[in-house]
Formats: structure tokens, C-alpha cells, sequence
């Protein structure tokens, strides 16, 4: 199972030349988490894209729903040790999505250097998309 991160979604979504996520992954191993569906969503203007997109988003399977005390914990645990390592993030709320991939052993597909950074200092599985 693989969790699509916010910046390959927004790529998916966009109006001009939208990247087929089908040709990177298959798409009944993709898996979601509530942040990033967040990111993705807050990010519409137009109504009706903004619904649709709603639409895919929560069709997809949820991990960390709801969201627990311990997956905030632990994404604060990985934002601490990169700072500590010396290893700049510059989301919080990608430590929040690395902590469900983490906590359900799922990789991350990304464009995001965050991703990058945390897999330097935790056991994250993660590739760029």
C-alpha cells in the first residue's frame, strides 16, 4: 500500500496536463490520511472541482481515522529529531502524514522534500513520484 501525498495530488488535479497517477501506481494501492486530504481540498476554488475531488478523495481508504493523540505524538517525535540531527522539515503537517505511513507501514509517493528529509532520520518508506 502506498499513501499519495498532497504534492502528487495537486499534480493529479491539476486543469492543464494532469499527471496519471495510474501510469506511476496502482490505484488499488493507493491509501489516504486525513491531512492529506485536507491539504488537497483547501486548495480548490471552484465548487464543482472542489466536490469531485471530495468525491475521489473520500473514496479512497482512510488511515489514522480518526486522528489519535499517539500519531500527533509521534509526528511531533519525528519533527524533534530531524531538528535535533540537524535535518531541516519544513511541514508539520508532513510529519503528521509520515507518522500515519509509519504507524501503518505504508510508503509514501511524493514531490516533496520533506519526505526526504524525514526518511533520513526514521525508517520511513517513501519514493518520489
Amino acid at each position: 500500500m502506498t499513501l499519495v501525498d498532497t504534492s502528487i495530488w495537486i499534480e493529479v488535479f491539476r486543469q492543464r496536463r494532469p499527471l496519471d497517477l495510474a501510469r506511476i501506481i496502482d490505484f488499488d494501492d493507493v491509501v489516504t490520511c486525513l491531512p492529506v486530504v485536507q491539504e488537497v481540498l483547501q486548495g480548490f476554488r471552484e465548487e464543482g472541482a472542489y466536490r469531485r475531488a471530495c468525491d475521489a478523495m473520500l473514496a479512497l481508504p482512510i488511515v489514522e481515522s480518526p486522528l489519535g493523540v499517539d500519531v500527533v505524538l509521534e509526528a511531533a517525535g519525528l519533527y524533534r529529531m530531524a531538528r535535533a540531527r540537524g535535518v531541516t522539515v519544513r511541514s508539520s503537517v508532513d510529519c503528521l502524514i509520515a507518522a500515519c505511513a509509519l504507524r501503518h507501514d505504508v510508503e509514501v509517493l511524493h514531490r516533496d522534500r520533506d519526505f526526504d528529509a524525514i526518511a533520513r532520520v526514521s525508517p520511513l518508506r517513501q519514493r518520489r513520484g
